[in-house]
């Protein structure tokens, strides 16, 4: 049963940090506004909110299972506070972060009360970036897979791909305050 809850913890960790890089990069690509004409930005939100749903799902998951499996031997305290875990304590708390940077920014972004003006959304939605680095860190670090030439590609591959549109809205943020008019 171990050997089964072992493959589920890593299949899933996996699962949970692509789909948080998906998320994110359509998050960026939405947001820059460069997701094209052919299909409606409702559905573009629509995927990026479905991804970031299924990486919380899917992180869900890994963490139970890792709870699960007597095996790797981790304590609630290991799962849900920061530094509790013992001779690999940053690599679990990376992960630990990473998994409280995406819960705030998946459950905040349901209800529309929770926040007064779309800036202040904004500056908490941010918090996907640092989860998602925490995330992958977390999984390099930690992951028995990390040792392995796919991983590391698909890994290396999967960042690549978000760094195009992390760069294309970073540009267009610094170029729309350029062209914001000064006040004296």
């Amino acid at each position: 049963m171990n050997d089964f809850l072992g493959y589920v913890t890593r299949s899933t960790g996996i699962v949970a940090t692509l789909l948080m890089l998906a998320s994110l990069a359509w998050g960026l690509l939405f947001s820059a506004r460069e997701t094209g004409t052919r299909l409606r930005p409702a559905w573009w939100l629509d995927l990026h909110k479905g991804l970031g749903g299924l990486a919380m799902v899917f992180t869900g998951i890994h963490l139970v299972t890792a709870f699960a499996d007597t095996d790797l031997g981790i304590s609630l305290a290991t799962v849900f506070v920061p530094g509790a875990a013992g001779y690999e304590s940053t690599a679990f708390t990376w992960g630990v972060l990473a998994f409280y940077g995406l819960a705030i920014v998946v459950f905040s972004s349901w209800p529309k009360l929770l926040f007064r003006t779309r800036r202040t959304w904004r500056a908490v939605h941010l918090l996907s970036v640092p989860a998602t680095v925490l995330a992958c860190v977390h999984a390099y670090q930690l992951g028995s897979d990390a040792g392995t030439p796919a991983f590391r590609v698909v890994l290396v591959l999967a960042v690549a791909a978000v760094m195009y549109p992390l760069a294309f809205r970073v540009i267009n943020v610094v170029a729309k305050t350029r062209q914001a008019p000064t006040r004296s």
